[in-house]
């Protein structure tokens, strides 16, 4: 799913802070790239000796007025083999669940990291002032009859007095994607406008 932080906010604000809260203990962070788009890969170590493999990639590309965060899908397949392995061996012996509690501990680590990212990325989005709701500058819409841009919520044209009502813009309160007046359902994360 992808979140778009309209205000001032760059990309590597957001890969410094996800680099910072992940390139540590049984996890490692990486930042590729600069500038307009950057890649931050985040993972189990390789060298870890306990619990299943993840990883994923948080792209994070500057739009118009701020930036779209999405992350990439994840790969459980080795978080759900260790989990998996657990249960069985517990099924087996009760006991032997005992000396995999780090195991399961750390596969359940993994299995949070997605919703620690959302937590950074908005943490980071609040101290600099970026919301969902669109800036300034982008509270504008284009007459359709003659090209003069207007400020958000007026009724008709400045310029012509051609009603502008269905072209207000507006943005999705769960990922701050710009929507149209007339859809019911956001395009990008599909909750209900």
């Amino acid at each position: 799913m992808e979140k778009i932080f309209h205000g001032n906010v760059k990309p590597r604000d957001f890969a410094k802070a996800l680099v910072a809260e992940f390139n540590h203990g049984n996890l490692r962070a990486q930042q590729l790239g600069g500038g307009q788009e950057i890649v931050v890969q985040i993972g189990t170590r390789h060298q870890r000796r306990s619990g299943g493999q993840t990883a994923l990639t948080v792209t994070l590309e500057k739009v118009s007025d701020g930036v779209a965060v999405e992350i990439g899908k994840q790969s459980w397949f080795g978080v759900a083999a260790s989990l998996g392995t657990t249960a069985i061996s517990a099924l087996r012996n009760p006991f032997s669940l005992l000396g995999r509690l780090d195991d399961v501990a750390q596969d359940i680590e993994s299995l949070s990291i997605t919703s620690r990212i959302w937590e950074v990325v908005e943490n980071v989005a609040y101290a600099a002032g970026a919301s969902f709701e669109l800036s300034e500058r982008l509270r504008r819409l284009v007459c359709e009859f003659c090209d003069v841009a207007n400020p958000v919520g007026e009724p008709s044209c400045i310029a012509c007095g051609a009603p502008l009502g269905h072209a207000q813009p507006q943005t999705c309160n769960q990922c701050g994607f710009v929507v149209k007046s007339s859809e019911e359902n956001c395009p990008n994360c599909k909750s209900r406008l």
